[in-house]
């Protein structure tokens, strides 16, 4: 629905205004008198509050006939038919496109009959086309009382039962989106998702909709996958729309989120292909073996260890793995298995190890705060204490490279420290280790 206004059919009610004294003149009408009391329980008694109804009823001219249902509902404030006139009125002031007006008979409208389903789908629709927050709650608001009235609303006298039927669906289509607009405003994104997906059931073509929906399902903790097919559906409509502005920019912003997600593009373009001949998502199942997640850091740790020997890795390596040990009882166990290496090179601290090429963060007598990998001494960042045995007569200089022999007797994981004992130092010979 990405008209300014709801259609007319929505906001115009049908005929219910009757005779009540079938001697009265007959009307200027398109209907009998008698004609339209066949359609309706509701009498006007007063012969001239009914020829004034009549009169602005069958005024084709949508302007006049704004006014003087306006003017009708004024002068006959308790009339039977004040809420008709009333919706008569903005179903001519729809017609006219006049926004402002419809608004404001609209909320007459609400203020007689809190619970009128037509006059809340109106204003659940206008709400969320002004795309503002604030009116995106105010929407929302009217929306789930609307949906709450639609369940317990009844046929109106006069109107077909496919007629009825097809103005409950589109309410409800109204009513769903606005309700997860408002939701998607207020970042409540899984309440969202329900009101998009409702809404999507009643039409799945829906531009507006599908976006949102993609949007709400990106941004879920965690992410639902599904949400990558609805944001490239709803770019391949705007494409269709000749939007290719709108369709780069979702285009773009899903792909984004797919690379943060898988861990890179591969397999973006090929998916993006698959979804050109869907009209639904793919199952859960599909969709996961087309969209697998990117390994996490945690994931990551423990796979180093398990595809290599630790002789093979790094001190870097060590270190991220050490890193992330309260990750997982899987990481727990790859760094008992690098502490142990470390130990055994170590024959239990009967040999001392050397580090090349350590970086000085700061020094006292007692010992020096070094940057042993690359990346820390890029950042200034200490990942080693060590303490000087015998106390260290000349300091170290502060950001001066040195080798540093010791034996590392423990580690703190977060921020990440290794414990150096019995230390000396001496001016770097080599590099730092990788």
């Amino acid at each position: 629905m990405n008209k300014l206004l709801v259609t007319a059919w929505l906001l115009a009610p049908t005929a219910i205004i009757a005779a009540g004294n079938p001697g009265w003149p007959e009307p200027r009408a398109v209907v009998s008198a008698s004609e339209v009391a066949q359609t309706s329980q509701k009498v006007i008694k007063d012969p001239a509050e009914y020829n004034a109804y009549i009169a602005a009823l069958n005024e084709p001219d949508p302007v006049k006939k704004a006014a003087l249902m306006e003017a009708f509902a004024q002068q006959y404030p308790q009339s039977i038919v004040k809420i008709e006139a009333l919706e008569q009125a903005m179903a001519a002031y729809q017609q006219t496109g006049n926004v402002a007006k419809v608004q404001d008979v609209v909320q007459r409208i609400i203020a007689i009959d809190p619970g009128n389903v037509r006059a809340l789908a109106i204003l659940a629709y206008l709400k969320r086309a002004a795309g503002t927050p604030e009116a995106a709650k105010e929407g929302m608001a009217y929306a789930e009382r609307g949906l709450a009235g639609l369940s317990k609303w009844t046929r109106p006298e006069g109107t077909s039962e496919a007629d009825f039927q097809k103005l409950r669906t589109q309410m409800s289509f109204i009513f769903y989106g606005a309700a997860g607009f408002g939701h998607l405003q207020a970042k409540e994104f899984g309440a969202a998702r329900d009101n998009y997906l409702k809404a999507l059931q009643i039409d799945s073509t829906d531009f507006q909709n599908t976006f949102q929906l993609g949007y709400a399902l990106m941004e879920l903790a965690p992410i639902d996958i599904s949400g990558f097919w609805y944001a490239v559906k709803a770019a391949n409509m705007a494409q269709a729309q000749n939007n290719a502005a709108g369709a780069k920019q979702i285009g773009d912003y899903a792909k984004a989120r797919y690379r943060k997600y898988h861990g890179s593009n591969d397999g973006w373009d090929p998916f993006v292909v698959s979804v050109a001949s869907q009209n639904a998502p793919p199952s859960a199942e599909d969709l996961a073996k087309a969209i697998t997640k990117a390994a996490t850091l945690c994931e990551i740790a423990v796979q180093a260890v398990k595809e290599n020997k630790p002789e093979d890795l790094s001190f870097a390596d060590y270190e991220f793995v050490l890193q992330h040990r309260d990750c997982s009882p899987a990481n727990q166990e790859a760094a008992e298995r690098v502490w142990t290496f470390i130990q055994d090179k170590q024959k239990n601290g009967e040999v001392m190890l050397r580090l090349n090429g350590v970086k000085v963060i700061a020094a006292t007598n007692d010992g020096v705060d070094a940057a042993l990998t690359e990346g820390n001494q890029t950042a200034n960042r200490a990942d080693i204490h060590a303490s000087f045995t015998p106390p260290a007569t000349m300091l170290p200089a502060v950001g001066s490279m040195i080798d540093i022999t010791g034996v590392i007797t423990g580690y703190i994981p977060d921020p990440f420290m290794f414990k150096m004992e019995r230390a000396s130092a001496t001016p770097a010979s080599e590099p730092s280790p990788k």
